[in-house]
């Protein structure tokens, strides 16, 4: 056998197993009864776990802390990944669940730039004090343009700096310690992926109306 094939079964062997244990806790967790939104809360508090750590570095210990950090955020995915599948696994999946997610997710992202704000402003560092707030800002426009977008049109699953590209740089920025170059990524990338909605909303809503039928009322 090969050595890529080899790597292949390794692989294959752990997403299995992955998908075992993730099963078990879903089914666990569904046993227990407890409602999916306690899940989706409890990703926003370890979230806010991650941002106290961004916050409470200094340049002394900001290598350490930004690793915890990251760690945490690692760690919250738990829940992002867990609470669907139960709501599904106990029969609770509701409107009212998907826009607490949606909203909760939105807290979630705020308080890890929230933190690192407080960071970059603790350390008297103030461009990227403006950085930090200017990228909460662009990570909650990405997700207002979409559903403002959807509910004229439909659908506007365009561009790319969504929220699972964001956690993924800022995991990365936090467990190497870029966090600075990751920041001008997402700045940058994020303000793309809004002006493309716009754009793309704004060529969907210069559609002709359709066109009335036979005895259809004006």
């Amino acid at each position: 056998m090969s050595a890529s094939s080899h790597s292949r079964s390794w692989t294959s062997a752990f997403g299995r197993a992955c998908g075992v244990l993730l099963d078990t806790i879903v089914r666990w967790l569904a046993l227990s009864r407890i409602n999916p939104n306690v899940l989706t809360f409890m990703g926003l508090v370890v979230n806010t776990w991650a941002a106290v750590l961004f916050g409470s570095a200094n340049p002394a210990n900001q290598r350490r802390m930004f690793f915890y950090a990251g760690l945490v955020i690692i760690f919250s995915g738990f829940f992002d990944l867990v609470d669907g599948q139960v709501a599904r696994a106990t029969n609770r999946v509701t409107r009212f669940g998907a826009f607490f997610d949606s909203v909760v997710d939105r807290y979630s992202d705020a308080s890890q730039f929230l933190g690192l704000l407080v960071y970059y402003a603790r350390s008297d560092r103030f461009f990227y004090v403006l950085l930090a707030a200017f990228v909460m800002i662009s990570a909650i426009m990405v997700s207002y343009t979409r559903a403002r977008a959807e509910s004229l049109i439909g659908s506007c699953r365009v561009g790319f700096m969504e929220r699972p590209e964001r956690l993924v740089l800022v995991i990365l920025g936090a467990l190497f310690n870029r966090m600075a170059p990751v920041l001008w990524v997402i700045a940058i990338l994020s303000t793309i992926t809004v002006i493309h909605r716009m754009r793309y909303t704004w060529t969907r809503t210069q559609d002709p109306p359709a066109a009335l039928t036979p005895g259809q009322a004006a």
